[in-house]
């Protein structure tokens, strides 16, 4: 029924679906550009209309009262993004504990203009051992969907190259809003750090 409902929205609002859906179980969807409060509303229809099942996350002020309850049975997770360490952690735990995870993150963390994005989904993505999934909106051709799947190589520099690329000809309802595809560089350093810790062979013991 939800599926059919927001099949039917986007339609009657001219939007167009594109229909690829990722085969992985746990995955994180980072969605971008992220300009306008309707991006919000239009990627939960969206998601419906594919049928899938996905949590995401959103500041916790806005998880307070009866709309709070209600974000939160829709999928919503509360995050306070001034805890330090304890999102990625939690977000980790939370792959680890589960058969299935969809998590929607939207990387730039505001709909204000930065010169970088946020960090967290590739933390996660490195730390959990899961893929990305490049979500989009593009408002001057009302498209919205999901495109390639990224699978964190730990040559950081190279996969946001890759994400730069995809992202580069989708623009967002207020275009002058989006943010800078990048890192800073002690971020990169960090990922590259955490790269190593997860995915080189430990040292063989002498026996």
């Amino acid at each position: 029924m939800l599926k059919t409902l927001a099949v039917f929205f986007l339609s009657q609002l001219g939007w167009h679906l594109e229909p690829q859906v990722p085969a992985e179980n746990k995955i994180i969807i980072i969605g971008a550009p992220h300009t306008s409060n309707w991006d919000f509303p239009m990627t939960l229809l969206a998601l419906s209309a594919l049928g899938m099942r996905f949590s995401w996350i959103g500041k916790h002020t806005m998880f307070k009262g009866p709309v709070g309850s209600f974000f939160k049975k829709i999928g919503g997770i509360p995050v306070n993004r001034k805890a330090r360490g304890g999102f990625i952690d939690d977000m980790v735990r939370n792959f680890a504990a589960r058969d299935r995870l969809i998590l929607a993150i939207a990387p730039e963390g505001t709909r204000a203009k930065k010169d970088h994005w946020k960090a967290g989904f590739y933390q996660i993505a490195v730390q959990a051992h899961v893929n990305i999934c490049l979500g989009f909106i593009d408002y001057p051709t009302k498209t919205i969907g999901l495109g390639p799947v990224i699978v964190p190589s730990g040559d950081i520099i190279g996969d946001f190259a890759r994400i730069q690329a995809f992202y580069q000809d989708k623009k967002g309802k207020y275009p002058h809003k989006a943010s800078s595809i990048c890192l800073r560089e002690k971020e990169i350093a960090l990922l590259h750090q955490q790269y190593q810790e997860k995915h080189e062979p430990s040292p063989k013991m002498d026996l």
